[in-house]
């Protein structure tokens, strides 16, 4: 009688297998992704480097080493949603000056000594600039009902003049202390926004410390900032 053959203990043999890669397809993708958001980062920075550029030299760096002579506004005040009208009684809305630089005055529309004098240094200020002057428009805001002099008329011609509601300008114009809003000149950035008052009291001394100030604002924002309205 045979016996059962005897089988002999014998290691335990283990494959180690690995682990799918994933398809070159999918990789593809996966690389193609992250260009592509990095593209557009890329795009976007590129973008908006003129704008913080602009802004970082004129409110850090300061060009010059000149202190401004204008008060800067902080936080800047945007353009709010008021509806003017002109003076010929066509409604304007304010935020439709957006788009170029704003040299701002107020005053009732009788404009006596004050007014006329801060309408002939908007004037003279802005054909100061020389070829850059079309970036600027000077604008007078009216909030009362009095009837313009027709002498004044003829020299507004290069002007936005619109008459607004009083209560609402208050709103976003702000005087110092101590005075009233006719006392001061205001300017507005293409964006929109109130970012300097100019100290009351302006006349034709104090007229090239503005002018310096306009000068190094348009030098700063010359990368991005262009003449004219986009449509």
């Amino acid at each position: 009688m045979s016996s059962a053959p005897v089988h002999e203990d014998q290691p335990l043999g283990l494959t180690v297998h690995s682990l799918p890669e994933p398809s070159a397809p999918l990789q593809t993708a996966s690389v193609n992704t992250r260009a592509g958001r990095l593209r557009m980062m890329l795009v976007m920075l590129v973008c908006a480097a003129p704008v913080i550029a602009s802004y970082f030299t004129y409110y850090v760096i300061r060009p010059e080493g000149r202190r401004n002579f204008g008060e800067l506004i902080n936080p800047q005040r945007p353009l709010p949603p008021l509806q003017g009208q002109s003076l010929a009684q066509t409604p304007v809305a304010l935020s439709d000056l957006k788009g170029q630089w704003l040299f701002v005055s107020v005053a009732g529309g009788a404009c006596e000594a004050r007014c006329q004098q801060h309408l002939y240094l908007q004037r003279q200020l802005r054909e100061g600039l020389g070829k850059e002057k079309d970036r600027l428009d000077w604008v007078w805001l009216i909030p009362d009902a009095q009837p313009v002099p027709p002498a004044i008329v003829p020299g507004l011609k290069d002007a936005t003049v619109l008459r607004v509601d009083a209560a609402d300008l208050a709103t976003w114009l702000q005087a110092e202390k101590g005075h009233a809003l006719e006392d001061h000149l205001y300017l507005v950035d293409p964006q929109g926004n109130w970012m300097m008052r100019f100290p009351a009291g302006l006349d034709a001394q104090s007229a090239p410390k503005v002018k310096r100030d306009l000068d190094r604002l348009l030098r700063a924002s010359q990368f991005w900032d262009r003449a004219g309205r986009a449509d």
